[in-house]
């Protein structure tokens, strides 16, 4: 059996924001027209909410109720009241002032008899006046079940209270706060609920609906979690060899990595967007900052040791460490004498662990991004995807990716996750440099289990109640 599809008019004075509405009801960044120009709809236009891929909810965006103070004043000197109201509105609309003065004006009306309910979209910030009450008393001479929507309710100048005090007076009590720039997260599911309050009969439709968008949120974080996940084993596990003695190349190598993981960054923040159904030119990042002028110098990985049993306190107790395991395998030997002889230690020493043991024997120190970078990259991250919920698609000024300071972070801060941890001594996990490493890495059973732990992490702290500061892990 298929729902039946509801039709809604969304009417209002001029830049209100009618469209706004719609683009954030439908997800819809494209619909329509969002100017602070009046009269920017001229036309009505249509768009639909969806469920499992079909239209429930037809959306009907009407032009600005321009004059609603003469039309009003038209309609009661034809000798219109209350009681007689839907019979002269529609003899309004034979009318020639229908296709003249109130061309406007008719078109909105019109859509409202033909719509199950109108949403009369209010501009909470504006001072009730005698236009509002007028546009109220047309509206209700149509007959149609009307919900008072109050729009930029964010906003500090926002008269929430004197607004639901003016439309208490006139019989309107179904009044739904919906702010479109920033979209608190029940606000959706109240709205509906108003409506659905006033149509019985599309009582499964709504429920379905609010439902759905329940489980769409639920699932867009999920999501989110698992882009961010990847990104942070990509990072992590991603070393570059370079030779300790040569400041010039250290130099040039530092700039390549911080270049990838910037890159890397931007393109996990494009595809959030994308998820999100937002335009890149919609969130302005910041750069990663710096610690003293470096970026990820890490001699020696303490966790690759620990791999062989070994503890190190930092580079240089890794170093004295390799020293002497190098030692031990080669009989005591120099490590001039165990550098030529590289490819003989290379079979005794395993995989990934045994190539950079070698490569420190060798002089060559591996370079990474270091864990307060990481750390950054996941609270970016996090903090970005609570913004792109929290945004309306008719918001118009990017949003800026928060970027919690180093400075502000505890000087102790907790261990990394241990699937990041694990990313560390697992450099194939990294996708960084080449398309053969992405696909290795897509394949590795083991990283992808290692991102379905990480992104059930993060998830958790996006969805963590509060405004407050960001923790990882």
């Amino acid at each position: 059996m298929s729902r039946p599809v509801l039709t809604v008019a969304v009417v209002g004075h001029t830049n209100t924001g009618k469209t706004s509405l719609l683009r954030t009801l439908t997800r819809d960044i494209g619909f329509g027209e969002v100017s602070d120009r009046p009269a920017t709809t001229r036309h009505v236009e249509g768009t639909a909410v969806l469920l499992a891929g079909k239209k429930v909810i037809e959306l009907f965006d009407t032009p600005g109720l321009e004059d609603s103070i003469g039309l009003l004043d038209r309609l009661d000197e034809a000798g219109g009241h209350r009681a007689e109201g839907l019979g002269e509105i529609r003899k309004f609309l034979k009318s020639a002032d229908a296709s003249g003065r109130f061309a406007q004006e008719a078109k909105a009306i019109r859509q409202v008899l033909a719509s199950d309910i109108a949403l009369y979209v209010v501009d909470a910030r504006d001072r009730v006046l005698g236009k509002h009450r007028d546009e109220l008393e047309i509206l209700a001479r149509c007959a149609v079940p009307v919900v008072p929507v109050l729009n930029f309710t964010a906003d500090p100048a926002a008269g929430v209270a004197t607004w639901r005090d003016h439309l208490s007076r006139v019989n309107m009590h179904a009044v739904a706060e919906f702010d479109t720039v920033v979209v608190d997260e029940s606000s959706e599911q109240r709205l509906y609920e108003k409506m659905r309050s006033l149509l019985d009969r599309h009582e499964k439709v709504f429920a379905d609906l609010i439902r759905d968008r329940r489980d769409q949120r639920e699932a867009l974080v999920r999501s989110s979690a698992e882009l961010i996940a990847d990104l942070l084993l990509d990072v992590a596990a991603h070393v570059v060899p370079v030779a300790v003695d040569q400041s010039k190349e250290m130099s040039t190598a530092m700039e390549a990595l911080r270049k990838r993981v910037c890159d890397r960054e931007q393109r996990c923040v494009d595809e959030l967007l994308g998820l999100h159904r937002f335009r890149p030119e919609d969130c302005r990042p910041e750069n990663l900052p710096t610690v003293d002028g470096q970026w990820g110098l890490d001699l020696f990985s303490p966790q690759a040791l620990s791999q062989f049993g070994i503890r190190a306190g930092g580079g240089a107790a890794a170093g004295a460490v390799v020293g002497l395991m190098v030692d031990a395998m080669t009989g005591g030997a120099s490590l001039g004498a165990a550098t030529m002889a590289g490819a003989a230690i290379g079979g005794l020493l395993v995989g990934a662990h045994g190539k950079r043991l070698i490569r420190r024997v060798q002089g060559l120190t591996e370079l990474r991004c270091d864990d307060p970078t990481l750390r950054l990259l996941a609270l970016r991250q996090c903090a970005l995807v609570r913004a792109l919920l929290r945004r309306g698609h008719a918001a118009v000024e990017p949003t800026k990716s928060p970027s919690p300071r180093r400075s502000t972070l505890p000087k102790r801060p907790p261990r990394l996750p241990p699937a990041l941890e694990q990313a560390r001594v697992k450099p194939n996990w990294s996708r960084l440099e080449s398309a053969a490493g992405s696909r290795i890495a897509a394949s590795d059973p083991a990283r992808r289990t290692a991102q379905e732990k990480l992104s059930g992490l993060i998830a958790g702290i996006i969805e963590r109640p509060g405004e407050g500061p960001i923790e990882f892990p």
